[in-house]
């Protein structure tokens, strides 16, 4: 028995896949896609109140959000058009058009109370705070005296 030295050439298989999972079923390689989509990065994080849902979406403003809550799951998206104009004559030397739009949706876990839902935008980051249930805090420790 031999060992068989494999190239590049024979080894398509893993970048089969690996292309289909890097590549977003928009048409691009990365979080813009050409038809004008993007994907704001996203982090989540616990602490023992509440979770923080950090949205990076730097260039707009808190009107451009829409924040919807429905069966439990959170809908954050953006839509923005703009229109530049620049006229000579009354006639127009250039018009230049912009579209972009996202939408990214969550799953809220049980334990999350949906009527203290708060959002703010500040410094390019939209920041969502999903306060926990009382009964899903963690609780102190405390000492059981055995009577």
């Amino acid at each position: 028995m031999s060992l068989v030295k494999r190239t590049t050439a024979d080894n398509w298989l893993p970048s089969i896949f690996d292309d289909m999972f890097k590549t977003d079923w928009l048409g691009g390689t990365s979080n813009v896609n050409n038809i004008g989509v993007s994907i704001p990065a996203v982090n989540i994080k616990e602490s023992d109140d509440n979770f923080s849902v950090e949205v990076a979406a730097p260039g707009k403003t808190k009107e451009d959000f829409d924040i919807e809550l429905d069966n439990d799951v959170l809908t954050i998206s953006s839509e923005e058009k703009k229109e530049k104009k620049d006229e000579e004559n009354g006639k127009f030397t250039r018009r230049e058009f912009s579209y972009s739009t996202f939408k990214r949706a969550f799953s809220l876990p049980e334990f999350i109370d949906n009527t203290k839902i708060s959002a703010s935008y500040e410094n390019g980051v939209l920041l969502i705070t999903l306060p926990k249930k009382e009964e899903a805090k963690v609780q102190a420790k405390r000492m059981i005296e055995i009577s």
